[in-house]
């Protein structure tokens, strides 16, 4: 097992679609292996397949925190089932070093998918906690969808992308999502007005 050079924003096969597995075989329970090790040693929440190059649909996260003992999770074929909530995720990415910004993302998320071992398990990550944004996060990687498309601000993102030298936003590529917008806009409003209360 290895670890394996991280692709950044800009590589082509960020933006593919990729397969199915057919067979948790060696050369898959291999992958597994190699995107731990490469995200632990990039000190990463989690890690998709294709961020190394290999546009297949497996990816991997461990939300534990410093003092707490590894808690490595495989996701193989993983399908999201269930969705709900709103919120405002501040997030950064493997492949874009030093570049962090707020991007829209459900609440409750519920997956299906299999282990390293190819048996089938559903998880529920809930209240937005940093497994629900990891969750959503990867699972973008499989469908070639980046963590900028959901971003709140583009004008900052942008900024940003051009003082670690990563490529423009590509606009065509940012989703609408004006469900999670209303959502996230009421709740900022909302916390506004508790804090002008309070003052």
């Amino acid at each position: 097992m290895s670890i394996k050079k991280v692709l950044k924003y800009g590589e082509p096969s960020l933006r593919q679609p990729s397969k199915e597995v057919f067979k948790v075989s060696k050369k898959v329970k291999e992958l597994v292996h190699d995107l731990l090790d490469t995200m632990y040693a990039q000190n990463g929440v989690g890690l998709a397949a294709p961020q190394i190059g290999e546009n297949v649909r497996v990816f991997v996260i461990d939300v534990s925190s410093n003092n707490e003992p590894l808690n490595p999770m495989v996701f193989i074929n993983p399908k999201i089932i269930k969705k709900s909530g709103a919120f405002l995720s501040s997030e950064g990415c493997l492949s874009f070093p030093n570049v962090f910004a707020d991007v829209r993302r459900y609440e409750n998320v519920m997956i299906k998918a299999m282990d390293s071992n190819g048996k089938s398990f559903v998880l529920e990550a809930k209240d937005g906690t940093l497994l629900a944004k990891a969750i959503q996060h990867e699972f973008d990687h499989l469908d070639g969808i980046l963590f900028i498309d959901h971003v709140r601000n583009r004008f900052d993102l942008e900024t940003k992308l051009k003082e670690q030298n990563l490529p423009n936003l590509e606009v065509d590529k940012l989703i609408d999502e004006p469900e999670l917008e209303e959502k996230i806009s009421a709740d900022i409003e909302a916390m506004k007005k508790a804090e002008e209360k309070e003052d």
